[in-house]
């Protein structure tokens, strides 16, 4: 294990604090906000403060935090303040670029459709337009604005809830739903950096909602222990249902592989090692069940 270095956040400086909090909570969903101010002047900024928070009511939260920089805050919030309705248009990788410019700090009245390139498309129910080329653009009317402090960078929160959805048919799968691998999301980072959702980088971890796993707690002290399993391995093998019986461990006994472990003369350490190395093994192959066996057996005597 590393050590572990602990900060006090009331001794280090705001542009250290955002630094270390920007890139350890990451990857964060951007909201890409359209707003309006009572004169008609349109504003569009993204922000990476915010999520969703509630499906029932349908809610958004996204914070326009006051500028470290001198305090100030920003034309999004202002807006908000006067004309409670948003529109929350979520980015792909396509637009990226343009949802970056967006983010440069224009003066009050410019309007960011048009510096960014984007299209504007009348929403059905808010003030603010859609960003046409967003793969999801959510009309929102504002419910709540929440200030955590007057001092640089004091987030603002922002309740957005959700009263009219729009897809772009091109993310949809053949029964009309998102398809994760379509929508091409992309996330912030700190400083720089963004990360894009690609196939490749897709996996799922099954949920353990209908289900009761055993518990890592119920592994073998030597696999809670191991060198050799990690703890996404542990964590697979605990939200298994049930112990291996002892027809299982009768039945590993004779596979060719556990022979060989046994037969060669390994002291007892090298032998968990070698069966932990097997196990793993067996949990990249999805083979969970025997995974979890070959922790119960034990080096012969």
């Amino acid at each position: 294990m590393s050590s572990i270095r602990s900060l006090d956040p009331a001794a280090m400086s705001i542009a250290d604090l955002q630094f270390c909090l920007q890139h350890g909570i990451a990857p964060r969903p951007i909201c890409f906000v359209s707003t309006i101010n009572k004169e008609g002047q349109i504003n569009l900024s993204p922000f990476s403060f915010f999520n969703l928070f509630s499906t029932n009511p349908p809610v958004c939260i996204f914070s326009p935090a006051r500028r470290v920089r001198d305090n100030t805050t920003k034309h999004s919030l202002e807006n908000v303040l006067e004309v409670p309705e948003a529109v929350i248009n979520i980015v792909s990788y396509s637009m990226v670029q343009q949802t970056s410019l967006s983010s440069t700090e224009y003066p009050k009245g410019v309007n960011e459709f048009e510096k960014a390139g984007f299209t504007m498309e009348s929403a059905d129910l808010v003030r603010p337009p859609r960003v046409l080329e967003s793969p999801m653009q959510l009309e929102c009317k504002i419910t709540e604005i929440k200030p955590l402090g007057t001092g640089p960078g004091a987030g603002n929160l922002v309740f957005a809830e959700i009263i009219r959805i729009h897809l772009r048919e091109e993310v949809l799968n053949d029964q009309g739903q998102i398809d994760q691998a379509k929508i091409d999301l992309v996330a912030r980072l700190g400083a720089n950096w963004y990360l894009r959702v690609t196939p490749e980088n897709l996996f799922e971890v099954e949920k353990p909602l209908r289900t009761m796993g055993i518990g890592v707690d119920q592994l073998p002290k030597s696999a809670q222990l191991s060198e050799i399993l990690t703890g996404n391995d542990l964590g697979r093998l605990g939200n298994m249902q049930q112990l291996p019986t002892q027809k299982q461990l009768a039945e590993l006994k004779f596979l060719p592989e556990i022979i060989a472990i046994f037969n060669a003369g390994l002291n007892d350490v090298q032998c968990y090692k070698a069966l932990h190395l097997y196990a793993q093994k067996c949990i990249q192959e999805n083979k969970l069940e025997k995974a979890l066996a070959v922790l119960w057996l034990r080096p012969p005597k």
